[in-house]
């Protein structure tokens, strides 16, 4: 099962999202939490996944997820926002969010989604234009071209493996589109980071925008 939580200031918000989530078979939401709460809450049900409402009038959702962040079991967290052009988005990325999801995401995407955040991939709303996130982009979440041009230097392999990364594929899903073993597509996903020397697979992502990788591909293509 995976145990998630919902962090949202709005009451109608978080019984909705434990309705929807609750109907799977596979997903079990442990705890709903206003912002003030979410901390407490996260530490005494453990839950894999925090899906986090970004702006919260009792505290900021950025300060909740640094909050989470330092846990010594953190939580795959992923922001909830109403605004696919929401100023924070990228901010919360860069500070550990793996990803994001509008609070009008279709009821049927939502635990897909969930299952896609718990396998380790990276969640961008169905509903984010690359222009979105290229914009973010060139205001601050990716400055230095010298970071662009080492996207140039993976290998064919690489480069297919990180556009699925930045569509949000998970490793087993990775392999299962290019016939690769997941522990083979987690050693690629290890080199790519270092490789770039970025973080975490979302900043990947932004990286592979910025440099036009997305553009060029769409749709990985196994290599030859």
């Amino acid at each position: 099962m995976i145990r998630v939580a919902v962090v949202d200031d709005e009451a109608l918000v978080r019984s909705g999202f434990s309705l929807i989530l609750g109907a799977a078979d596979d997903i079990e939401v442990v705890a709903t939490a206003t912002g003030t709460e979410a901390l407490a809450s996260v530490r005494e049900h453990r839950p894999d996944v925090v899906l986090l409402d970004i702006r919260m009038p009792d505290v900021d959702g950025l300060t909740v997820l640094r909050q989470l962040r330092a846990l010594p079991q953190a939580p795959i967290v992923a922001m909830l926002t109403t605004f696919d052009t929401d100023e924070y988005i990228v901010t919360a990325l860069r500070s550990g969010a793996a990803g994001f999801l509008l609070k009008d995401t279709e009821p049927d995407q939502l635990a897909q989604l969930v299952r896609s955040l718990a396998a380790g991939g990276v969640v961008l709303s169905p509903k984010a234009s690359r222009s979105m996130l290229q914009s973010h982009s060139q205001g601050g979440a990716v400055t230095d071209d010298a970071e662009v041009a080492r996207v140039g230097r993976l290998t064919d392999r690489e480069r297919a493996v990180l556009v699925l990364v930045a569509e949000g594929l998970s490793n087993a899903d990775i392999g299962g589109r290019i016939h690769l073993s997941a522990g083979t597509v987690k050693d690629h996903v290890s080199a790519i980071l270092a490789k770039l020397r970025v973080s975490s697979r979302v900043r990947a992502a932004l990286l592979a925008q910025r440099s036009g990788l997305l553009d060029d591909s769409g749709r990985a293509e196994e290599p030859r």
